[in-house]
């Protein structure tokens, strides 16, 4: 166990394509940084990117996390940290490795039940609106998550978003008007249910809709993966393995790699 003022170090996983969308991994860079300056975020994409659309692809880039948290592990990283709402992988790499593993989805969906009772999401596509009800569920917030609206956009459009002003706006506007229904219905905090749209809309600081709180996830996640690092080192507290994330074997984790081996 490291000492609690020892650096940290992170491990960024993002589902996005380090060249094919350069302009996202620059400010996710930034957004990072801005976030906590002594703490290194070495963010890592994945080839080919997801931007199909379908569960089949959240599945392929859901075994490239997995296999990329055992390598984490290895490499020294005091945490990982998955950058995608779907937070495709999360339960695997939670129970095959000892570091905390933190996702946007999660992550975000329990900070915001700290700021306000009822909460929304806005997807980047009808498509996610499933798989999101599927979180929920998951994560036990059907009484909290009270609506999942959807704009109607994809990888591409959003990655042009981060330079150019009037794609960017053009995105704006759809979320702000799949927003205010929300707002109307009762939501106190919104969540932009993506991680390319979280990044864009992190750069309007204390970005609200109608009064209702506009979630920076990017910053959430990035603060709440350092803070689980610091609370192991303080206190020894890792992840159960009573059930949930009961630890594979050896043989069974190997087995795993091996089949991604090319």
């Amino acid at each position: 166990m490291k000492d609690a003022k020892a650096p940290v170090k992170i491990w960024y996983q993002s589902f996005v394509d380090p060249k094919q969308q350069a302009s996202y991994f620059v400010d996710l860079r930034k957004a990072l940084a801005s976030a906590d300056p002594d703490v290194q975020y070495d963010v890592y994409g994945i080839t080919p990117p997801d931007l199909e659309l379908h569960r089949i692809t959240e599945a392929r880039c859901s075994a490239q996390v997995l296999r990329n948290a055992v390598r984490a592990e290895r490499e020294g990283y005091d945490a990982f940290a998955i950058g995608h709402y779907q937070d495709g992988g999360l339960y695997e790499a939670r129970a095959a490795v000892e570091v905390p593993v933190l996702a946007l989805g999660e992550t975000s969906m329990l900070y915001a039940c700290m700021l306000g009772r009822n909460i929304g999401l806005v997807t980047i596509n009808p498509v996610f609106i499933p798989m999101h009800e599927e979180q929920v569920s998951r994560y036990g917030l059907r009484e909290r998550i009270t609506a999942i609206k959807a704009i109607r956009t994809d990888p591409t459009e959003l990655n042009r978003a981060f330079t150019d002003a009037s794609a960017f706006e053009a995105v704006l506007r759809q979320f702000r008007e799949q927003v205010q229904p929300l707002v109307d219905d009762g939501a106190e905090v919104i969540i932009p249910a993506g991680g390319l749209p979280a990044l864009l809309f992190s750069r309007l600081k204390d970005f609200a809709v109608g009064g209702a709180v506009v979630l920076n996830c990017i910053a959430v996640l990035a603060t709440m993966t350092v803070l689980a690092v610091k609370l192991r080192r303080l206190t020894g507290t890792r992840v159960s393995r009573a059930s949930t994330f009961a630890k594979p074997s050896e043989k069974a984790l190997q087995e795993f790699l091996d089949s991604l081996s090319p």
